[in-house]
Formats: C-alpha cells, sequence, structure tokens
C-alpha cells in the first residue's frame, strides 16, 4: 500500500473550518433574503449545491494527487470488508448508546446553553430557530411536504454518507500521524465544524466518538456511516411527524 501523504491539522482546520464558515454565511445571507421559503429548505439545497460538493471535490482531487485518478481512494485507506451483518450489529449498538446520550446528555447540555442560544437567536429572524416546529407549519402546504422531501433525503443520505467519507475516510486517513488521537481530534473537529449548530457540540462529540473509535478499530468507516444514517433517520422521521400533524 503506497504510504499516505499527511495533510496535516493546521492545513486540516482551515479547510474545514474555511469552507463550513463560507457555508454559514451563504445559508444565513439567503435565508435572511429568502424569506418565502423555510430556512430548512435552504440549508438543504445549499449544502447539496455548496458544502457537500466542496467535501467531495476535496476527497477526489487527493486521490488524484495520490493514486493519479479521481476516486474514493483518498478516503478509504486501510479501511478493511467488514461482513454486513457485524456493521449492522455495532451501528445498531451505536445507536442505541446515542439515544441514551439523546436523553441524557443532551437534555442537560440544552438547559446549560438556553440563554445564550436565545440570545443569539434573538438577533437573527426566527426561521433559524429548527425547533420552531409552528414556524415550518406556516408556510404552504406543497413547500412544507418539498422541505420535509428534501430534508430527508439530504439528512438520511447525502450528508451522512459524504462526511463520513470526508471526515472518518479521508481527513483521519490523512492526519495519521496523531496515530490513535486522530479519530478523537477529527471527531471533535466535525463537531465543531456543525457552525449552524453551534449549541449540541457536547452531545454530538459524545456520540460520534464510540462510532469513531470502533470504526477505526475495526477499520470500516461503513460501522460509523451506518450509525449516523441511524441516528438521522430517527431525528428526521420525528421532525416530520411533527410538522406533519
Amino acid at each position: 500500500m503506497k504510504k499516505t501523504t499527511q495533510i496535516g491539522l493546521k492545513k486540516t482546520i482551515v479547510m474545514v473550518f474555511g469552507t463550513t464558515g463560507l457555508f454559514t454565511i451563504l445559508y444565513l445571507i439567503t435565508g435572511i433574503v429568502l424569506p418565502q421559503l423555510p430556512t430548512l429548505l435552504i440549508f438543504c439545497i445549499l449544502g447539496g449545491l455548496f458544502l457537500m460538493p466542496v467535501e467531495w471535490f476535496l476527497m477526489l482531487r487527493q486521490s488524484k494527487k495520490d493514486y493519479g485518478k479521481y476516486s474514493l481512494e483518498a478516503a478509504l485507506i486501510g479501511q478493511e470488508k467488514q461482513p454486513i451483518i457485524k456493521i449492522l450489529f455495532f451501528a445498531s449498538l451505536l445507536f442505541g448508546v446515542a439515544g441514551i446520550f439523546s436523553f441524557t446528555l443532551l437534555p442537560f447540555e440544552n438547559m446549560l446553553l438556553f440563554t445564550l442560544r436565545e440570545k443569539l437567536l434573538s438577533f437573527l429572524p426566527i426561521g433559524f430557530d429548527w425547533n420552531n416546529i409552528e414556524y415550518i407549519k406556516s408556510f404552504p402546504k406543497n413547500i412544507i411536504m418539498i422541505t420535509c422531501a428534501v430534508y430527508f433525503i439530504f439528512n438520511v443520505l447525502v450528508g451522512p454518507i459524504t462526511e463520513e467519507f470526508f471526515f472518518r475516510g479521508y481527513l483521519t486517513a490523512y492526519n495519521s500521524k496523531c496515530g490513535k488521537w486522530a479519530p478523537v481530534i477529527i471527531t471533535v473537529i466535525f463537531s465543531l465544524y456543525h457552525f449552524w449548530l453551534p449549541f449540541q457540540n457536547v452531545f454530538r462529540i459524545f456520540i460520534f466518538l464510540p462510532m469513531a473509535y470502533i470504526s477505526y478499530r475495526k477499520k470500516n468507516l461503513y460501522i460509523c456511516m451506518v450509525s449516523h444514517i441511524l441516528c438521522n433517520l430517527f431525528t428526521t422521521i420525528s421532525f416530520i411527524i411533527a410538522v406533519v400533524n
């Protein structure tokens, strides 16, 4: 196997936060100037047109540089095949762990940051509070249904698949000089990169650390990917049920 080049933590931080910073600014501006659409729909469209393509581009470009062709090789370095049943077992177990944290750690973090969150949201239009279900319900039914469909596709499939290849695959492999700390460091970076959801970082770190660690130990990012999809599937369906009822 070809020796993996290293991009280094400094470059990783600039690359990740530079990209998500630009995306978040674009999302805020578009959400303000287009009040006719739910901000969640705007977020998913911009994520599909800007954030996810940039992450794919960075991975493909690295593969071209190191392996001479545009492929996912840069994201699959050192990965080993695992039986599907084993992937599903670990993913289900990790989904259960995430569920425990969602009922224990998440409410505690939300309580601690409630005042800060309310102050920040007071400077933004109402639509940027994704917990405000009544805001989504205020739109015409066809817009609501489109929002739910686009959100499902983006949050359950496009987002988790792209992010796992990018963070658990590409960035973890290309920061392998950090040794066993690589999955931990990349998980923290992944959690903080959610500029558009800045008040659940501790929760994200705690649920993704076990996923990242097991995926790293088993050398199979699909364990984390399936876990990620299951978590997002649960929250997305819960959101859709709340909106359409």
